[in-house]
């Protein structure tokens, strides 16, 4: 038997029930591990509102954590009990331990502790996919962060400084433009009380961006939009303020021949190649200390729903990493 975190039916936190349960025996293909640190993200609200439906209830939610391999199934081809461990879109997460199949772990090299993998592989693989794949970021670009301080966004932008790029950080409070200053933004933005795209093209000679990272949604797509430079791309990747409504293609000619773009990590993980790519170049970069993971909140497993409602109301800053 395990605790884990389960919802019955969706709705707000007080639907994350803290709850024992079997965990059964490794199929083919399959292991039992013993996961010692859960990562904590958006989806998750996403999952327990029921924006994104999951198809059989009650279910555990969670789509990020690492542990050790405590038993191996029948079939199972490199991967040993023992063997440290981190996946991400393996929903299932929130849990102490859990089976699953080999087909989204991979091991965790020397010099990555299981709580920081668990704070970063969904968030740091986004990240990758989002320079490297979705707009090729480079030197001499200058480009658009939304949420600048939050988990994606603070590696977003160490991680484009390294590659030459000048940031532009939106983010919401004075707080958290310090915190996005020292992780790699040359500029940042109170979204709140400044008008985003009239700052944007101040800072670009009035010539807009070529990609505009936003994870918030609704309520800043068209703000995005205004802020792209002639053929620029908006790739949003998140709906923290509700999912984007409906619009016209139509608009996009007048604003400049503008290219829009809904990216999902599941997309690009959705090959083991493709995923051991994104994971790869994520502990690259995290073992040279090119990009530090900022755990800046922990809490228990069993305190999911307080630290789901911190999320929500935008009270945190970098990972929240959840404890079995």
């Amino acid at each position: 038997m395990t605790k884990a975190i389960r919802i019955h039916e969706t709705g707000g936190p007080e639907k994350l029930k803290w709850e024992e349960m079997p965990v059964g025996k490794p199929k083919d293909g399959q292991v039992r591990l013993r996961q010692t640190a859960v990562g904590l993200n958006y989806i998750d609200v996403y999952q327990r509102t029921g924006l994104y439906p999951i198809k059989e209830l009650p279910a555990v939610i969670g789509m990020e954590a690492a542990g050790v391999i405590e038993e191996v199934g029948p079939g199972v081809k490199g991967f040993k009990a023992g063997d440290r461990v981190a996946y991400t879109m393996g929903l299932g997460a929130y849990a102490q331990e859990r089976v699953m199949g080999t087909d989204r772990l991979v091991k965790l090299p020397d010099g990555i502790d299981e709580k920081t993998a668990a704070s970063m592989m969904l968030k740091g693989m986004t990240a990758y996919y989002l320079l490297h794949r979705t707009y090729k970021v480079k030197k001499g670009d200058t480009i658009l962060v939304y949420a600048a301080a939050g988990g994606v966004g603070l590696i977003l932008c160490q991680w484009a400084k390294h590659l030459g790029a000048t940031v532009i950080g939106c983010v919401g409070s004075e707080d958290k433009a310090k915190l996005a200053k020292t992780n790699g933004c040359a500029h940042t933005i109170l979204y709140r009380t400044e008008k985003v795209p009239e700052r944007v093209k101040a800072l670009t000679g009035g010539e807009g961006v070529p990609v505009a990272y936003d994870s918030i949604g609704k309520a800043t797509f068209m703000d995005s939009l205004d802020c792209l430079r002639p053929l620029g791309i908006l790739a949003t990747f998140g709906n923290a303020s509700g999912p984007v409504e409906p619009f016209s293609p139509a608009i996009l000619a007048p604003k400049g021949s503008l290219f829009v773009t809904r990216q999902t990590l599941a997309t690009h993980t959705r090959t083991r190649e493709l995923m051991k790519e994104c994971a790869d170049g994520l502990f690259d970069v995290v073992k040279k200390g090119v990009v530090k993971i900022a755990i800046n909140q922990t809490y228990p497993l069993k305190d999911t729903a307080q630290a789901h409602r911190d999320l929500e109301a935008r009270n945190t800053t970098g990972s929240t990493v959840l404890m079995p």
